[in-house]
């Protein structure tokens, strides 16, 4: 189920969610922020981890990634946008 493209300060997020029922098995990013290397860079080491967050909590209540709070915020709300789709 694919989430909304949320819109952050440095550009949008969205996500994909793969679900198994009502289990996230999977989360897939298809836009993120890339206007500059820093995005990418940060982008690189936080994509994973907020990946691995939001399968371990299996919602998007996760923390934020210190050094990427605007990214992190866009990916909470494009997962969210996809469960409440879903209707997960």
């Amino acid at each position: 189920m694919t989430g909304d493209a949320v819109s952050t300060r440095y550009g949008s997020v969205q996500v994909q969610v793969v679900l198994s029922g009502k289990t996230i098995t999977d989360v897939v990013a298809l836009r993120l922020p890339d206007r500059e290397r820093r995005d990418i860079e940060i982008n690189n080491w936080a994509v994973p981890i907020l990946r691995q967050e939001v399968l371990d909590a299996q919602s998007a209540r996760i923390d934020t990634v210190s050094g990427a709070s605007y990214t992190s915020y866009g990916y909470a709300q494009s997962v969210q946008s996809a469960l409440d789709r879903a209707g997960a």
